[in-house]
């Protein structure tokens, strides 16, 4: 299958000829409506990564490219979501997701004449992840995993064909995020987006992704590929099995191993 995102011999550096190297000789590529999740240590580059793919920043070196197009500014195609909500609380849930559709074409352009039907739209999205009926509330009358379920229905609101997440789950407790695992789960088996999914949680990666690509410490690269051999829909119990657990312990020996190799910061 053709890829959708390719990532070729990708370096990112900050601050300069002088400053630190992020990235260097990144590669990789994900097929149209793939789930692929990266993992690694801290401070490898993952968010970086993320952050070229969507063309919100620049490339050093290499290139970047979605949809058969060289990535020179960022992407309409892509919806993001971030470890934290970051909704709007003066506006309400409602507004809060249709607020791409102000901002991105042709959406913005239709959205005077269509608001009916994009309302509609932005209602089912929150239908689908449990979250019919809060339409009209503000953000903080909403718990944190409820603010990030809208935070994913605003990131989906304007159809994207790239799906961006950083660590989207990560300032919850672990029950909330272990419910909006098989909410994300069921989002993506419905629409089909291709999804990047940024985390350090190796449980989580694997409940989620078709492929896990870990990456080595800073300057990061991609150093291995683990493909999920199990079916979906995957159930909360899969992750108590033995086949599981020696996939997440096997992801964790190559992060270990790649922290302990780890290279001087800002090396050349």
């Amino acid at each position: 299958m053709k890829p959708f995102v390719e990532i070729h011999d990708v370096a990112m550096r900050y601050g300069g000829v002088e400053g630190t190297l992020a990235l260097r000789g990144t590669s990789l590529s994900v097929a149209k409506g793939e789930f692929v999740a990266v993992v690694g240590p801290s401070g490898c580059g993952k968010s970086t990564l993320m952050r070229l793919v969507t063309g919100l920043w620049p490339a050093t070196e290499g290139t970047v490219i979605v949809g058969g197009q060289e990535v020179v500014k960022p992407l309409s195609v892509a919806g993001m979501a971030f470890q934290n909500p970051t909704l709007l609380p003066w506006r309400s849930i409602l507004d809060n997701v249709m607020l791409p559709l102000e901002v991105v074409e042709p959406h913005r352009r239709r959205l005077r004449t269509e608001r009916a039907a994009y309302e509609a739209e932005a209602r089912g999205l929150l239908k689908l992840v449990g979250l019919e009926g809060v339409e009209k509330k503000q953000p903080w009358q909403l718990s944190g995993g409820m603010q990030q379920r809208a935070s994913l229905c605003r990131a989906l609101i304007h159809q994207p064909a790239l799906l961006m997440l950083d660590e989207p789950f990560g300032a919850l407790d672990i029950f909330t995020r272990e419910d909006l695992w098989a909410v994300l789960q069921e989002v993506w088996l419905a629409r089909r987006p291709t999804v990047i999914l940024v985390t350090h949680d190796l449980r989580e990666a694997v409940y989620l992704a078709d492929r896990v690509l870990c990456m080595s410490s800073r300057p990061g690269r991609i150093i291995s590929e683990t493909r999920i051999p199990f079916s979906r829909p995957r159930e909360l119990a899969t992750t108590y099995t033995p086949e599981f657990q020696a996939l997440v312990a096997a992801l964790r020996e190559e992060i270990n191993t790649a922290r302990k190799s780890e290279e001087v910061p800002g090396a050349a």
